[in-house]
């Protein structure tokens, strides 16, 4: 399954007075599924009374075509859910949200994003996002493909983290390229679950929708792997080793979803505290009560996954100088750290 980014206003097809608020391109090796069946797979927060609702409203549409829940989707189709309302997040609402700005100049801005921060708005997140914050500070920023203003990637929520905004159109064209190019630069601290065996590596797998759970991406393999996933290459190293967790460093070639907490689940190395992914479980370690109840003090301290993206390189699109920037380690992530600290030593001595 393919996700397809275009403009959410629809204008062929006789559509001229919806909004495309899904589009997903079915597998080639899709077999025949109900199509409500295939869009409570894909949507997050969706039930499937919304979904037949929307299909008895004439609101689905397969390859321009509205259908009724029962339709089974085959290979290839083009499955759209239509409305007559615009997506809630093309209604930037600007809000008052202090950013922790890193650099700044006419073309660029750099920002430093706490960990619980969502970097767009999206189903369930509509307000209190990077995008409406950056609205409210900076007018006339540049929209990308997808209407977003200034962005040309993102992190995830709970991870922590630099992240580059274009202020204005040539910027914006600029660093997309660089960063479809891979020529940027970006490297995050991990901390994962187990003794990293390798001092470096570098792990290599496609990475697409996990097939049972919606909100999961994973590694696939085999023959078939492109169709289901995108290509993704991490190179990581090893920073420190406490035992049963190990802090790491990666740096990313390309950029997909949740690329750095599959590729280290993929390893064997779950993030710690990654709850999506597993994390937030004792996956290492011994079976003492107090161990565990050390377990859960350090999720307390850090209550996300231990992900915080720390440098960022990428030439200046004005003057073609090479800038390069560097957040600490957030003090969540940072007290997790030295409690790890202090159990190793102990524990060696």
């Amino acid at each position: 399954m393919k996700e397809e980014s275009k403009d959410p206003y629809i204008e062929e097809g006789g559509n001229d007075d919806l909004y495309e608020h899904f589009r997903f391109v079915a597998d080639k090796g899709q077999q025949p599924l109900r199509v409500d069946k295939y869009l409570m797979n894909r949507i997050e927060n969706a039930t499937r009374n919304k979904i037949q609702k929307a299909a008895k409203d004439g609101n689905i549409y397969v390859n321009d075509v509205p259908v009724k829940s029962n339709y089974k989707v085959k290979a290839n189709d083009v499955i759209t859910v239509l409305f007559e309302h615009p997506p809630y997040e093309f209604l930037l609402v600007p809000e008052n949200i202090p950013l922790d700005i890193v650099h700044e100049d006419s073309q660029v801005i750099v920002v430093n994003k706490p960990a619980g921060m969502v970097v767009h708005p999206g189903h369930g997140n509509y307000s209190g996002t990077l995008i409406n914050a950056l609205v409210f500070h900076f007018e006339n920023l540049p929209e990308n493909s997808s209407g977003r203003p200034g962005l040309v990637h993102r992190i995830d929520k709970d991870t922590s983290g630099l992240l580059v905004i274009a202020k204005t159109e040539e910027a914006m064209t600029h660093l997309s390229k660089q960063f479809f190019h891979k020529t940027t630069e970006r490297e995050y601290v991990a901390l994962v679950w187990g003794n990293v065996e390798a001092d470096q590596g570098t792990i290599e797998g496609a990475i697409g929708r996990h097939p049972k759970n919606r909100l999961q991406n994973m590694v696939f393999e085999g023959e078939d792997a492109e169709a289901k996933g995108k290509p993704a290459v991490t190179h990581y190293k090893v920073l420190e080793r406490f035992g049963y967790v190990t802090l790491v460093s990666c740096r990313l070639e390309t950029g997909r979803t949740h690329q750095i907490r599959v590729h280290l689940k993929y390893l064997g190395h779950t993030l710690f505290n990654d709850e999506r992914y597993g994390g937030n479980e004792v996956l290492k370690g011994t079976h003492f009560s107090k161990y565990k109840q050390f377990v859960e003090n350090c999720f307390k301290i850090l209550p996300r996954q231990a992900l915080h993206a720390r440098t960022l390189g990428f030439e200046h699109p004005e003057t073609g100088k090479f800038l390069r920037f560097e957040a600490p380690i957030p003090e969540d992530m940072e007290a997790c750290l030295e409690k790890w600290r202090n159990y190793a030593k102990h524990a060696m001595e």
